[in-house]
């Protein structure tokens, strides 16, 4: 009985543990752009209020399933109100990781400069709730194939978020202190905006393999890293 419990439970979190990683670097490099007196704040409203999306979601989780179903096909594809969340998270990710890449390669000089008044931590806020609207819905159609019992996917979400929160500090100030790693989560983002907008249009890209590729290249730009140090 309590391995019925257990097991269902663990692989719960695990799963939204692995499809947190994305809003956990999401919010790390939008908070790199406020003052260090608010990066602390961005993490903690940030994915405090995807705790609360995700369990007010999972109130109405009958709607939810029913975003599945498909609205109007478009050259032999089912658009799903599911995907066109999905497409519409994908190309905001695609937007915003690019012109982030583009803002660090064109002015790499600007570090100094004062923060525009437009990047406030109010924007930023909306951004990462936008994002994490898309994430949530994404996750609990995912959770509900792998368990039946709501307070399973509760408990999961809750004990997700506080991983989170203590893994987002370090994580934060790592990709902070490591320019290059920034860059490298970037990248990652790209590649998961593309996964969404794949996913809407229903062509499944396994997650595995951009995990596996992403985790490679850390492991590179890692060791490179520590080669640097040495000299």
């Amino acid at each position: 009985m309590v391995a019925e419990i257990i097991i269902p439970l663990l692989s719960l979190i695990s799963l939204e543990i692995i499809l947190g990683i994305d809003n956990v670097i999401f919010i790390s490099v939008l908070s790199d752009k406020l003052p260090a007196a608010q990066r602390d704040k961005l993490r903690y409203w940030g994915l405090g209020l995807a705790m609360l999306i995700r369990l007010a979601l999972l109130a109405v989780i009958s709607w939810i399933l029913k975003l599945d179903q498909v609205l109007f096909t478009v050259l032999d594809i089912g658009i799903s109100g599911k995907g066109l969340i999905l497409l519409a998270g994908g190309l905001f990710l695609l937007y915003k990781s690019s012109s982030e890449i583009l803002h660090k390669t064109e002015n790499s000089d600007d570090d100094g400069v004062k923060i525009p008044a437009k990047t406030s931590f109010k924007n930023l806020l909306i951004e990462v709730i936008l994002l994490d609207l898309v994430f949530s819905i994404d996750s609990i159609i995912t959770a509900v194939g792998m368990v039946q019992e709501l307070w399973i996917m509760y408990v999961a979400v809750i004990v997700t978020v506080i991983i989170m929160l203590m893994a987002s500090g370090p994580i934060g100030k790592f990709i902070q202190k490591h320019p290059s790693f920034k860059i490298l989560a970037l990248c990652f983002l790209m590649m998961i905006g593309v996964t969404l907008i794949a996913e809407g249009l229903l062509f499944k890209i396994p997650k595995g393999y951009i995990y596996f590729s992403m985790a490679f290249a850390f492991v590179v730009d890692f060791i490179q890293l520590k080669r640097l140090g040495n000299k």
